[in-house]
């Protein structure tokens, strides 16, 4: 049977400090099947942070630039910094079957089912409480104290997205959020609409 299987864009997203990022590096770790997708990115780079693979690290006129010339398919302000996904990769990888994860928030993720409605799969990272979700962003020692509190704020405007998601997970245990994300990645493969000659195939096979 000859069928071709088209990529899927697998989208997480999350408040900061759900888990999103985190659940993402395992799913990359045990999947060969699905690649990052990698943003570009106003903000400067963190410690440990690689250009090029972690981010494309740019400047504003850069970025805008980008946004100019149509060669991000979706792109966000998030805490004053801009985000971008690079168009052509993206669309390469798909159509080459391959499967791409993002790690957007949801101002992206509703750029990138406009842009792309038919190869998107998407989850929201809801953290178990509030309170829990502060002590993550505190643990990680990443931000100040009014960074957190600023993160925090938001957090509550960006959970409100949560029901234009197709999936809902409570990461409430990392290994069980880890394997959810690993189910349904599993079934968004099969969907019948991203395999391609399928009813050729099926016809074939009956002898139509």
């Amino acid at each position: 049977m000859d069928i071709f299987r088209r990529g899927l864009l697998l989208i997480l997203s999350s408040p900061s400090g759900a888990g999103k990022t985190t659940i993402s590096r395992a799913i990359l770790a045990r999947d060969v099947g699905i690649e990052l997708s990698v943003s570009v990115t106003t903000r400067p780079a963190r410690p440990g942070e690689i250009d090029g693979e972690d981010y494309g690290f740019l400047d504003e006129a850069a970025f805008q630039s980008m946004i100019a010339d149509g060669r991000l398919l979706e792109h966000a302000r998030v805490f004053g910094k801009h985000y971008g996904t690079p168009r052509v990769a993206v669309e390469t990888a798909v159509a080459a079957g391959r499967d791409v994860l993002f790690d957007v928030d949801w101002q992206g993720a509703q750029q990138l089912k406009e842009n792309a409605r038919g190869d998107v799969a998407s989850i929201f990272v809801l953290p178990p409480s509030m309170a829990a979700l502060e002590d993550r962003l505190r643990r990680r020692a990443l931000d100040s104290d009014a960074e957190v509190a600023k993160r925090m704020s938001q957090a509550d405007s960006e959970m409100s997205h949560w029901p234009e998601y197709d999936y809902v997970i409570v990461n409430r245990d990392f290994e069980e959020s880890v394997q959810a994300v690993q189910t349904i990645l599993a079934a968004e493969r099969l969907r019948r609409e991203r395999q391609v000659g399928l009813s050729e195939s099926i016809g074939a096979m009956r002898g139509a």
